[in-house]
């Protein structure tokens, strides 16, 4: 009698663990468990206040483990947060420098992050980061258009390996006062890597080249380096402002 060999069952198992602290913001978690020490031993009142006041350093710059979809032609969302607007725009004159996105209308997917979300910046596809352009400026409300000029940015511009280009921008909000890059002109990046973070608040915006269709609308919720914003061939949701 002739034997089937059946292919073998590849077991995994995933389970939670607690994230870890991103080394960027582990200073600031000592300085803070420092001022609670001491304060227990001269200012008693206001120890359990700089507990809890580690406790949400700690949370903010934490860490998680993500999972990227791997699938050709998608985008991921490169930050935490809320869906504030999705709108056709012209981009910024230092993405339109970098050359391969061109100088046309693009769609700008804009994420806002508020103090209570990951903090660290995801890149959106795999390829080659051709330009960051980092510009000092103002604190002003993230909600307001006016932010994309004039406050502290961070431009990126990452070409995928089918030589389409995506930019991004990270932007600094009213808490806001750094932006921290993980990555130079030239470094070879995959989906989902760790790209950089903005410290107490923020939005980062991102920018689809054409042929690409949005799947976002406002009010949705996305996760760095999971969430899938963008794919060949979608449906484009009703309410894109041109």
């Amino acid at each position: 009698m002739a034997s089937h060999h059946q292919p073998p069952i590849l077991a995994s198992s995933a389970r939670w663990r607690l994230p870890d602290i991103h080394p960027d913001g582990r200073r600031y978690v000592l300085i803070a468990g420092a001022a609670a020490f001491f304060s227990f031993f001269l200012w008693d009142f206001i120890t359990w206040p700089l507990i809890g006041l580690t406790l949400w350093v700690a949370a903010f710059f934490r860490d998680p483990v993500r999972v990227t979809p791997q699938v050709a032609g998608e985008i991921v969302a490169p930050a935490d947060g809320l869906v504030s607007a999705v709108e056709r725009v012209a981009i910024p004159p230092e993405l339109v420098g970098a050359g391969c996105l061109g100088d046309a209308l693009l769609v700008r997917i804009s994420i806002h992050m508020s103090i209570f979300d990951v903090h660290v910046n995801r890149t959106p596809i795999a390829g080659t980061i051709r330009q960051v352009v980092y510009i000092s400026g103002k604190f002003l409300n993230i909600d307001l258009d006016k932010a994309s000029d004039e406050n502290e940015r961070q431009h990126i511009v990452i070409e995928g390996r089918d030589g389409q280009c995506v930019g991004m921008t990270q932007i600094a909000g009213l808490v806001s006062r750094r932006i921290v890059s993980f990555v130079k002109p030239g470094d070879i990046v995959a989906a989902g890597q760790r790209l950089g973070l903005i410290r107490f608040g923020s939005r980062v915006d991102i920018y689809l080249p054409d042929g690409l269709v949005c799947q976002m609308i406002p009010g949705q919720r996305v996760v760095a380096g999971e969430t899938v914003i963008a794919r060949p061939g979608g449906v484009m949701p009703t309410g894109i402002a041109h």
